[in-house]
């Protein structure tokens, strides 16, 4: 038999063109490897593929075709639709990152995608069309889909040549336009790719609007209203409660901004004033004792061309307000004890949870400054403002510790949702995920009840309890006590087991400089154990 020969054929439409096709090849001894007809209005397409000997000429079996009735025009062709099609599947199938496996009814492989021959260590053109039986690392339970029953997150683990893969395995049953199973798919889902895709989502580097959770209108709005003015040049005031999530907020704006530079946090009440000057403009070598010989930028100067937010800004003192009115006045920053301004262009977006214009009236917040900074107020609602949003911020944390550390994916019962949504939450966003975090760590089923959230003083008791400490509470020990008890205890059980500071470190989702200084502060000696 000689080459394959690919012909495009158009007729008008009517009954009886296959036939005719078929009776003249018989005819020329030509064999039909493939035929395909495509209606389209009044016209009838066929694609053919043919496989003739070796003395046939091309032009003769076109010449022979042309006598067929209704023939309106006919062509070679180099692929057919079938093919392109084929190619085009092919294409989509190894572009998933998943592994792709497929069988027919009868348990032959019809589809092998690039990441499951990697899994399966096969070659797909060999395999394909043989039985799932003969493909040595192929699991049979996709066989018993042709029967009706599926699988869902299987782990499997395969160690061939081509290296070892854990994965999760799930089946789809594929059925005809009868309901009848025509064959079955398993997708293999490698671990490595879930838990990096997991820790990408609950630890995300940079906070984008995509990522504010909840649905409320008040929420929804300030989202709109940052998002409009997020590539402005505006200084913003993000006003709300403490925990309602403003320096996260304030990162969504310098994400949205677009801005090349860093975004540069600080809380204006957790440093002296005199700290806080040096920070923010940095000094000259020489200009403070026990400092830098060389001198040190200013957070002014470090986050150029992107955003420094100033957390409790209303905390600033008044003489470091009036130097902070004219950097935002001129856009120039002069160091502590230098004589040259430098150009600093830089989007300021500052936030508070108190009453400035009651401050102003009281003379504790300079009014220019206020004025300055309150150009676009973002009020932030606190979480007992929008109710509706705590359900799905609750299983939002919930997913984020489930990962951090590890465990099975927990739910909460609708008791333990209705009681998140009674509190009233003084704490708000933050007091929320704290609560969600020690529920995630010291409740040890798949649900997580109403007795396991624990809220404010009631928390102290509880963990100690549940952390069987072994001594009974005095009426006069304190919350800070039972807690640091707590906290050692924790510690003290985690290191152990594991000698590894660091790892233990990432385990409790804490720095490995925070561990060491409570391992310091506790007395806790890695060494004795």
């Amino acid at each position: 038999m000689g080459a394959n020969l690919k012909l495009e054929i158009i007729f008008a439409d009517r009954v009886g063109i296959v036939a005719n096709i078929a009776t003249l090849m018989a005819e020329q001894e030509v064999s039909i490897l493939s035929m395909e007809v495509e209606v389209q209005k009044d016209r009838a397409i066929v694609y053919l593929e043919a496989e003739a000997d070796d003395d046939l000429e091309t032009p003769g079996l076109i010449a022979r075709l042309k006598t067929i009735p209704t023939l309106l025009d006919i062509g070679v062709i180099q692929t057919l639709p079938q093919e392109k099609r084929e190619k085009r599947f092919r294409v989509v199938l190894d572009s998933i990152s998943d592994g792709i496996l497929a069988i027919d009814e009868r348990g032959r492989i019809t589809a092998v995608n690039r990441v499951a021959e990697q899994m399966l260590d096969c070659n797909a053109p060999q395999v394909v069309g043989s039985k799932l039986r003969q493909l040595e690392h192929a699991d049979l339970s996709l066989l018993d889909c042709l029967e009706g029953e599926t699988f869902h997150n299987q782990k499997r683990n395969l160690i061939g040549n081509r290296g070892r893969f854990q994965f999760l395995a799930s089946s789809r049953i594929i059925r005809d336009s009868r309901d009848r199973i025509v064959g079955a798919v398993e997708i293999m889902k490698d671990l490595k790719e879930i838990r990096e895709a997991a820790s990408a989502v609950s630890n995300p580097a940079q906070v984008t609007f995509g990522d504010m959770i909840g649905q409320s209108a008040a929420i929804q709005a300030a989202i709109a209203f940052a998002q409009k003015i997020a590539r402005t040049e505006a200084v913003v005031c993000l006003r709300g409660e403490s925990g309602t999530g403003k320096e996260l907020f304030a990162g969504a704006i310098h994400t949205e901004s677009g801005r090349r530079g860093l975004f540069v946090p600080i809380n204006c009440a957790a440093l002296p004033a005199a700290l806080l000057e040096s920070e923010l403009f940095g000094y000259v070598g020489g200009a403070l004792s026990g400092a830098r010989r060389e001198g040190k930028a200013g957070l002014f100067e470090i986050a150029r061309d992107g955003t420094l937010f100033l957390d409790e800004i209303a905390e600033m003192s008044l003489s470091l307000q009036a130097k902070m009115l004219r950097v935002l006045q001129e856009g120039k920053v002069r160091r502590i004890g230098g004589s040259h301004e430098t150009p600093v262009a830089v989007r300021v977006i500052t936030a508070t949870n108190k009453d400035l214009e009651t401050m102003v009236t009281e003379q504790t917040f300079r009014e220019d400054l206020y004025y300055r900074i309150n150009v676009f107020p973002i009020h932030l609602p606190p979480l007992r403002a929008r109710t509706e949003d705590i359900p799905v911020m609750a299983e939002h944390f919930l997913f984020q510790f489930n990962t951090r550390l590890g465990k099975d994916a927990q739910t909460l019962t609708p008791d333990a949702l209705d009681k998140l949504c009674r509190h009233p939450w003084p704490g708000n966003v933050r007091e929320l995920r704290n609560v969600i975090e020690r529920a995630a760590i010291l409740c040890s089923t798949a649900q997580i009840g109403d007795d396991c959230l624990l809220f404010g003083a009631g928390a102290g008791t509880a963990m100690v309890s549940a952390a069987g400490v072994g001594r009974q509470l005095t009426s006069g020990e304190s919350l800070p006590a039972m807690v640091d008890r707590f906290e050692k205890q924790v510690l003290t059980e985690a290191l152990s087991r594991n000698r590894s500071i660091r790892k233990v470190a990432a385990r409790l989702g804490v720095s490995h400089t925070t561990l060491l200084n409570k391992m310091k502060k506790y007395r806790i000696n890695l060494a004795r154990k």
